[in-house]
């Protein structure tokens, strides 16, 4: 058993934090570290580095900065019973301070008590690296550089350097909004020190399979980092699996092909557009597109930009402005197009049903900036994407009916334009 009856361990902290628990939480967590130690050829006296991060599945930097901290720094590269008792006693059952504070040492490499950007870039690849594999975090090879840079670019550090030569530093307050305006990272956090499971994806690393069309795979705007990052807020039944409704590129700019593809799908869906000048941005939105002559959906759905950074906005429950559906009518007062929050003619997005032209105004709908680099845009390129979610107990569900009908429309529609040579007009 180890350590197991070696009271010399037993500080103060370490018998507060057991009261947190049931005894048979306790028991459990005993039984977790005797498995441990016995892999970690330490003759049951501790976890090694090694045996924590392979159970666990944290890599890189981050792997290595977790056993640290649940070591309280010792760096004798020991863990013992108390140590793992106390840090899932803070991390799973403290409070909100003490949580963020042990996030905050997370993303402190250095343990300076700062954080620089250097830390949170290293911290980003480990986490790609651990939800994607390592081999897809790998910079400029399975990770562009400008997929890693939007995840940089969410992240503030407004701490001005104390000495010359310093990286400017994130406040607690940076560190806060970065979580806000990246929830896949915040719910990654939060499930560090949750055991795996063979039937189950642990939360915050679930990765939404995309599902396109043979021969599309590499035109889509959607990328699956991208599509984890938007899977953020999202429950697990809905990051399974989005397939992909409309492409530009294939069906062509136009409003009603758009909506005539969707109609497929009655559930949740995700627009992506391309601007002319290259921002990539969208929404998610709860409720299908079907014509309303005013506001509709509920709070689930939600804005977020991809390049040149990652943002993810929510609803604030300051209005019910959520969706905007409109075709084929003549007043000025009803746009025809689609549309999230804000206000008539003033959008937090919106495409115009010519598919020609856009805007995003700030919108205290989801209390979002302009998402685009101007406020009226060119979309270059628009897709959407079913989000299915099997609630069907058949042998063939729901979704893999929807599913198997929009591949064979889209693959049929590509035929078709690839013989008047139009099929990649938009790319």
């Amino acid at each position: 058993m180890g350590n197991s009856q070696d009271r010399s361990r037993w500080t103060p902290e370490f018998e507060e934090a057991s009261k947190r628990f049931h005894q048979i939480g306790l028991q459990a967590l005993r039984k977790l570290y005797v498995s441990l130690a016995a892999q970690s050829r330490s003759h049951g006296k501790f976890i090694s580095a090694s045996a924590f991060q392979a159970y666990f599945g944290i890599h890189g930097a981050l792997g290595n900065r977790l056993f640290d901290v649940v070591t309280q720094m010792r760096k004798d590269q020991c863990m013992y019973f108390e140590d793992l008792v106390i840090a899932k006693a803070k991390y799973e059952k403290g409070g909100p301070s003490e949580i963020e504070e042990f996030e905050f040492q997370l993303l402190d490499l250095t343990g300076d008590g700062k954080i620089q950007r250097t830390e949170v870039e290293a911290v980003i690849i480990s986490v790609l690296a651990t939800v994607l594999g390592p081999s897809d975090a790998v910079v400029d090879a399975g990770l562009p550089e400008e997929v890693l840079r939007a995840f940089l670019n969410a992240a503030d550090f407004s701490l001005q350097p104390e000495s010359e030569g310093e990286e400017p530093c994130m406040t607690s307050q940076d560190f806060r909004n970065w979580l806000e305006m990246i929830p896949s990272i915040k719910k990654f956090l939060s499930s560090l020190l949750k055991a795996p499971h063979a039937d189950e994806v642990i939360v915050g690393r679930q990765v939404p399979t995309l599902l396109v069309p043979e021969g599309s795979e590499h035109s889509t705007l959607l990328r699956k980092e991208y599509a984890w990052h938007i899977a953020g807020p999202l429950q697990q039944q809905e990051s399974q699996e989005w397939v992909l409704l409309y492409h530009s590129s294939v069906n062509g700019l136009s409003f009603n092909t758009f909506l005539g593809n969707i109609s497929v799908a009655r559930g949740s869906s995700i627009i992506v557009i391309k601007d002319k000048q290259g921002n990539i941005f969208g929404g998610y939105a709860s409720h299908p597109w079907e014509k309303h002559s005013e506001f509709y959906g509920d709070m689930k759905s939600f804005l977020f930009t991809l390049h040149p950074k990652l943002s993810l906005y929510r609803c604030s429950g300051k209005n019910t402005n959520i969706q905007w559906c409109a075709a084929n009518y003549v007043s000025e007062s009803l746009p025809n197009g689609i549309g999230f929050g804000g206000q008539i003619h003033h959008f937090g997005l919106f495409l115009a049903a010519s598919f020609d032209k856009g805007h995003s105004r700030p919108s205290v709908t989801f209390n979002s900036p302009a998402l685009s680099s101007t406020s009226d845009f060119e979309p270059d390129t628009i897709e959407c994407w079913a989000v299915l979610v099997d609630t069907d107990g058949d042998s063939q569900s729901g979704a893999e009916k929807v599913k198997g009908t929009i591949l064979e429309r889209f693959k049929e529609e590509r035929q078709m334009l690839n013989m008047v040579g139009i099929a990649n007009a938009s790319n």
